[in-house]
């Protein structure tokens, strides 16, 4: 069974997903060692969403409340917000509608602005952490492997990627109205990461040229050779962010990395360009969780643009285009959940094809000693049973897709005694936990 606890933008408060965001790494694998009934988990954590997306073993009783119980647990032993603040704060899906959810979410319908693109790249890093800390599982696997699929079917096939807008840029245009020419801004940039990359595309784009690059994890010079700008060295960050006319922070840093003794630094002969004019200096925090002390908005003319602003702005959807994506999107998790329904009663097919082809040798055996010289007592024996097993296999599909394939399982049982492989195995597995 596949569940979804969400909380996004859409359900919680920035400051709760800030929270959220500042250790997620270690949420899944203390899922998956405190549950035994948790058979895999990925958790996707962006500027906008904290997700965590499991596997249950399936037989268990009341798999989806033990689920949540367990996620809510796993979240509070790692970033240390109590299970009762985040009543309200999220929403859970369970069965075919995760497929739906992420499939959606990797596709940028569910972001503060339709039709981003980052949040793929996000969606594809969840996975890859899961798999470096051991906690993913064959379906999640299936799962986040067909939502990238869908995700570039919409991007393909609809008009979202070219009407929606990412967070950099929607940020940029805002940032637009105090700004009458680009190419005459002192600009900061603090992170190297995707962000800092699509950042300064966007920044080049709008004419700016004068651009240095700090990071606090000591990577500007590398990203400053590899872009073609300045790097800033630690020493020099608080007096180049005193005369920068716009700063733009976009690390993982889980602590504030620019705040009022960066900005309000004596300035000398080590930074470049004069000291800024106090209703000059624009500040831009694109980090998850914030990058920049809430403070420098008391500081006289900074003025300080952050996610929760920028989601007050985002435009409103473009109907078409979001129209068209998600029935790409439904087509897709359907799809994804008939193959997954046929996955689940393959054991049961199989189970009673080598049940018949079993009786089928005995007879072929029989009519052999009785002299079937020609083969033609084979031929037909091997005929009617293809016959035979083709109603009950194409059956069995259709009971599948319609989330009916415990009932064939059980006709089998009723009426040859037949228990699949997988029931088997499972049915040890319980009684070795209990």
């Amino acid at each position: 069974m596949l569940l979804c606890v969400t909380a996004s933008h859409k359900t919680a408060t920035f400051d709760l997903l800030e929270r959220l965001s500042r250790t997620p790494d270690g949420v899944a694998p203390t899922l998956v060692e405190m549950t035994p009934c948790v058979q895999g988990a990925v958790v996707l954590a962006t500027c906008n969403r904290f997700e965590a997306y499991v596997e249950m073993d399936e037989p268990v009783t009341a798999a989806g409340a033990i689920g949540v119980e367990a996620v809510l647990e796993a979240v509070e032993a790692v970033t240390g917000v109590p299970a009762t603040e985040l009543d309200g704060a999220y929403a859970v899906h369970s069965g075919r509608r995760v497929a739906e959810h992420l499939f959606s979410v990797a596709s940028g319908l569910e972001s503060v602005v339709s039709g981003e693109g980052e949040i793929a790249g996000q969606v594809r890093r969840a996975l890859k952490s899961a798999r470096k800390e051991g906690t993913t599982s064959p379906e999640l696997e299936r799962l986040f492997q067909r939502a990238s699929q869908a995700q570039r079917k919409v991007k393909n096939v609809t008009a979202l990627g070219r009407a929606g807008r990412s967070l950099v840029r929607l940020a940029l245009e805002l940032a637009d109205s105090r700004i009458a020419d680009w190419s005459a801004e002192r600009v900061l940039l603090v992170g190297t990461g995707a962000y800092a990359a699509v950042t300064l595309a966007t920044l080049r784009e709008r004419g700016a040229v004068n651009i240095s690059v700090y990071s606090p994890s000591g990577r500007a010079e590398a990203f400053a050779a590899k872009h073609g700008i300045r790097a800033v060295s630690a020493d020099d960050y608080a007096r180049t962010a005193a005369r920068s006319s716009l700063l733009i922070t976009c690390t993982t840093a889980t602590e504030p990395v620019l705040g009022p003794e960066q900005l309000q630094a004596p300035t000398g002969p080590a930074a470049i360009g004069c000291p800024v004019a106090a209703h000059n200096q624009l500040v831009v925090d694109l980090g998850m969780p914030r990058n920049v002390d809430p403070a420098v908005a008391t500081l006289e003319g900074v003025a300080l643009l952050d996610l929760e602003t920028i989601r007050l702005h985002a435009p409103l959807e473009e109907l078409q285009a979001t129209d068209a994506a998600r029935s790409v999107v439904r087509e897709a998790a359907d799809t994804f959940h008939v193959v997954g329904e046929r996955q689940s009663v393959t054991p049961a097919v199989v189970a009673l094809r080598s049940h018949i082809f079993s009786l089928l040798e005995s007879e072929i055996d029989r009519a052999r000693t009785r002299g079937d010289e020609d083969g033609r007592v084979e031929q037909a024996l091997r005929h009617l049973s293809a016959v035979l097993l083709h109603t009950p296999t194409t059956r069995a599909h259709e009971l599948a897709a319609a989330g009916r394939a415990d009932e064939f399982t059980a006709a089998l049982g009723a009426l040859y005694g037949i228990v699949p492989e997988a029931e088997i195995i499972a049915d040890d597995g319980a009684s070795a936990s209990a």
